[in-house]
């Protein structure tokens, strides 16, 4: 009389590729078919991508020196703009000054003249000037979501949901909270944009970024 395997007397059939007789989970693979285990990653986990804050394949935040940076070259580049557009209202004021006479009675009124019309003459330079800026800072970040001064450091405004582009909403929204600020002897201003240090919600977001929903982030060196 045959007992079988004399090293299974039991009949029972071994366990094939899994010698603890369990099954694995549903949609992970086992180790050992390219997903080499990393330290403190539970077993037969994927292996977690490098990445920023909104997941795997999303550029690293940008550092509050870039983003110094960035608006330090836009302020440098508005400067030279609104310089432009005052050059001649500023060589109108010399001359008309200049032509009046020091030793008349009327020196005075003719300067005080000089000086109103070269405020008034500002009004409209002033309202292009912002028309200017407004665009410029909207359409770009809208559709490129960067100025030139962001693109010069390498950083990228982003929507904090789906990592796209902001749009025009969201880039308008993200321009008014500063200007609005500046009106405040340019106070409101800095705190703005000084406020992504103090966000704890881990994406360094100011108060302008949470309002527009988006998210500054690094995408080259």
């Amino acid at each position: 009389m045959s007992f079988g395997d004399p090293n299974n007397p039991y009949g029972q059939q071994p366990p094939q590729g899994n010698p603890y007789g369990q099954q694995a989970p549903q949609g992970v693979p086992p180790q050992g078919y390219g997903h080499p285990q990393q330290p403190g990653q539970p077993y037969g986990a994927y292996p977690q991508q490098p990445g920023g804050p909104m997941g795997p394949g999303v550029p690293p935040l940008a550092s509050m020196g870039r983003r110094f940076g960035a608006r330090m070259i836009d302020g440098v580049l508005f400067f030279v703009l609104y310089a432009v557009f005052l050059a001649p209202k500023f060589t109108d004021l010399i001359d008309t000054v200049t032509a009046c006479d020091a030793s008349s009675p009327t020196y005075d009124t003719c300067v005080n003249d000089a000086v109103s019309d070269f405020q008034s003459g500002i009004l409209p330079v002033a309202g292009l000037f912002m028309v200017l800026v407004l665009a410029y800072e909207v359409l770009m970040i809208a559709f490129v979501g960067a100025t030139l001064g962001k693109l010069a450091v390498g950083i990228r405004v982003l929507k904090a949901d789906d990592g796209q582009k902001p749009g025009i909403g969201g880039a308008f929204l993200r321009w008014v909270i500063p200007t609005v600020g500046s009106f405040a002897c340019g106070i409101g201003q800095l705190l703005v944009y000084l406020s992504p240090f103090w966000d704890k919600s881990g994406r360094m977001q100011g108060w302008h970024d949470k309002v527009a929903s988006t998210v500054v982030v690094h995408v080259k060196g």
